[in-house]
Parts: structure tokens; C-alpha cells; sequence
């Protein structure tokens, strides 16, 4: 049956349609002044040094991973608990991903997990990700590694709302990734960002961007410009343009409102879910974390038969993430020994299940999310 419930709904401000056809009508629809002023809007929204709107996430990823110019085959520190783009990155970058195992009450690596990690390898960098909008403790992983802050990737795709010790993430790092994705806190469709702290670290991410081009269509085409340009680095194709920056813009600006909705939602849903037996809810150290709630992820055992009750009570549901350890491509490259040695992921990862959270939800929706999980659970105890 069709969910009565969906899991998820992208929010649209209601500037956007004017926002395109503005676009549209200025006869200019790839990267140019659109993209620029979002990558600022973006940049002063984060307290970000310097912004570069790209393709999407993982594209974001794969630039970061090239511009460090890392020799071929380096190990790069991955939690497995991610998204397949992240490892995809790694390896399209020439680079090789070690799994990091996570704690099992916040969902991201630890200090310890990071460190055993490191023990296995030599590594020249490594991606942190904030898991379902949980920021995490960037300086000390990265000492953890035994690595420079220069030397550290941020997975922020389920970053923007999110900060620590009231610093939104992205604000001082020195690679931050962001996602615009149709399900993100701030949806374009498609599309991604980098926020660095590094002039230099940008300036090589912003000409990667473009095949390493040193200008820009919109900078040769000005007046004034000239068509002749240079390749000094080889990048990837991977500009955002000014249809969707122009969309970006107009969901910027309604973000903190659509923040402040999560926010009720989970404060509703912990108040209704707290002390069912069977249900571990999402556990987070809150001293100091300003968490963006992108996903609202529980525990609860025989998650599958869960889910599968809860998509026939009309509720849809979500998995994040399969584990990329036990991904058939992945077990292939990196090895069933590498593969082994994330067994806190393994098990949780069983267990995770995210429930519907997105500002459209009405309290009528989040009432018969309580109520069919609540039926569930009850059936199993």
C-alpha cells in the first residue's frame, strides 16, 4: 500500500519559483553571478571563510581528497557507517578507505575508534562525518589519527543547523562538505558546497571544480574577458549552476524556520517514544552540540519485520546506512580482513531505523508515527 506517511517530504520556499524564472529570464543559466552570491550568502549563513558551490556532496568529497595532492593509494580514515558516495570518493580520488569503527551511542567514531584505526595504517588523511546532524568533535579525532587539522575532510551533508560550542559546522574547518540533496535540511534538488578557513585550499577547489580551468565561463565571458585560459591542475566537472544556486538562495533564507520545526518534531517524538521497551532512542551528548536533526534515527531489534509493520500501518520508513563493509564492491577492494574490523557497526547497523522528520510532518503524521511503532513494538514484547 501507498504510505499515508511518507518518509519524507523536501521543503520548497515559496521564493523559489521566482527565484528560477529570474534565472531563466536573464540569459544566463550555468555558473555565474547566482552561484557567487549564494556561495557568499552561504559563506556569511556558516561564518565560513570562503565558500565554492559544486555538484553535490560526494563531488565535494572527491575535490577535497584531490586538492590535498596525497600520493596515489593513501590511506584515508572512513567511518563504514556512511553513505556509499563517501567511499566512492576515496576511491575515485586514487586513494585507499580504512574503516572506522563508531560509538555506539552517538553513531560517529570516537577518539578510541579512530585511534585503532590509525594503528592498522599509516594514514594521510581522513573523513569525519556528522551522522544524521550529529556534529562531531573534529580536533579531537583528528589527534586521535595523529593527524593536522589540514589533513581532515568533514562529511557535513547532514551538517547544515548543526555546531559545536555555538560554532555552526563549517564555520573554522579546513575541508567541510555540504549536500543540497532532495531529502537534506536544505533541499535544491541536487548540489553541494565546500566551506574552508584556507585561501589557497579553496582557490585549488574552486579551479578543480571546473576541469581545473583557471577561469570560469561567467569570468571569460564578462565584459572585458578574454576566451583564453589556462589547465594547471587536472579537476573534474563538477560546478553548480545558477538555476539551482538561485533556488539554494531562496531555501537559505527559510532554513532557521524549517530548524525550529525539526526541533519540535523531536522534542515530540522523544517526549511520546521515551520508555517503550525495545527502543533506543537517538543518544547524544548535548553539552555543548547543537544537533541539526536531519535524521531521527532509533534502535530496535528485528528492525526488518519493524519496518515492514510500519510500512503496512501506512508509515514509511528508513535505513541509514547499510554498513559500506558489507557492500559487494567494497568487500572485493579493500578485503574480508579490512571489512572485519567494524563490528560495533555491524551489529547497530542491524538495528538502525530512521522515522519520518522533515517540516512538512503534521502532528496528525507524527501521532501515526508513534502510534504504528508503538503497535509494533507492543507485538514483539
Amino acid at each position: 500500500m501507498s504510505s499515508s506517511v511518507p518518509f519524507t517530504i523536501p521543503s520548497v520556499s515559496g521564493e523559489v519559483s521566482d527565484a528560477v524564472v529570474k534565472v531563466l529570464d536573464s540569459g544566463w543559466i550555468t555558473t555565474g553571478p547566482q552561484t557567487a552570491a549564494f556561495e557568499q550568502e552561504f559563506a556569511d549563513h556558516l561564518g565560513a571563510a570562503h565558500v565554492i558551490a559544486v555538484a553535490s556532496c560526494t563531488t565535494a568529497l572527491e575535490l577535497c581528497l584531490r586538492a590535498l595532492d596525497l600520493p596515489p593509494g593513501s590511506a584515508v580514515l572512513t567511518p563504514s557507517l556512511t553513505f556509499c558516495g563517501a567511499i566512492n570518493a576515496i576511491l575515485h580520488a586514487g586513494l585507499r578507505p580504512v574503516l572506522v569503527d563508531i560509538d555506539e551511542d552517538t553513531l560517529v567514531p570516537s577518539p578510541d575508534t579512530v585511534a585503532a584505526a590509525a594503528g592498522r595504517c599509516a594514514p594521510a588523511a581522513m573523513i569525519v562525518q556528522n551522522q544524521g546532524g550529529y556534529p562531531v568533535d573534529v580536533p579531537a579525532l583528528a589527534e586521535a589519527a595523529g593527524l593536522d587539522r589540514t589533513r581532515v575532510v568533514e562529511d557535513a551533508a547532514h551538517g547544515p543547523g548543526a555546531g559545536r560550542d555555538g560554532r555552526p559546522v563549517g564555520s573554522e574547518s579546513f575541508a567541510a562538505c555540504f549536500s543540497f540533496y532532495a531529502t537534506k535540511n536544505m533541499p535544491i534538488g541536487e548540489g553541494g558546497a565546500v566551506a574552508s578557513s584556507d585561501q589557497e585550499f579553496a582557490d585549488r577547489v574552486r579551479a578543480m571544480r571546473m576541469h581545473g580551468m583557471s577561469k570560469d565561463s561567467w569570468k571569460r565571458y564578462l565584459p572585458g574577458g578574454s576566451w583564453r585560459y589556462d589547465v594547471k591542475t587536472v579537476g573534474l566537472k563538477a560546478n553548480m549552476t545558477d538555476v539551482q544556486a538561485a533556488i539554494g538562495r531562496a531555501q537559505l533564507a527559510a532554513l532557521p524556520g524549517w530548524q525550529e520545526q525539526r526541533a519540535e518534531i523531536v522534542a515530540a517524538y522523544d517526549e511520546a517514544l521515551r520508555g517503550l521497551p525495545g527502543l533506543v532512542l537517538p543518544q547524544r551528548n548535548l553539552d555543548g552540540v547543537q544537533h541539526a536533526w536531519h535524521l531521527y534515527q532509533v534502535r530496535v531489534k528485528d528492525r526488518d519485520a519493524v519496518s515492514a509493520q510500519l510500512e503496512a500501518a501506512g508509515v514509511a520508513t528508513s535505513v541509514h546506512f547499510i554498513p559500506a563493509n558489507q557492500m559487494t564492491a567494497y568487500l572485493e577492494i579493500m578485503g574480508a580482513e579490512e571489512c572485519a574490523q567494524v563490528p560495533v557497526t555491524d551489529r547497530v547497523g542491524e538495528e538502525l531505523l530512521s522515522l519520518p522528520l522533515y517540516p512538512g510532518l503534521s502532528a496528525d503524521g507524527r501521532d501515526r508515527v508513534v502510534s504504528a511503532l508503538t503497535e509494533a513494538l507492543r507485538t514483539r514484547s
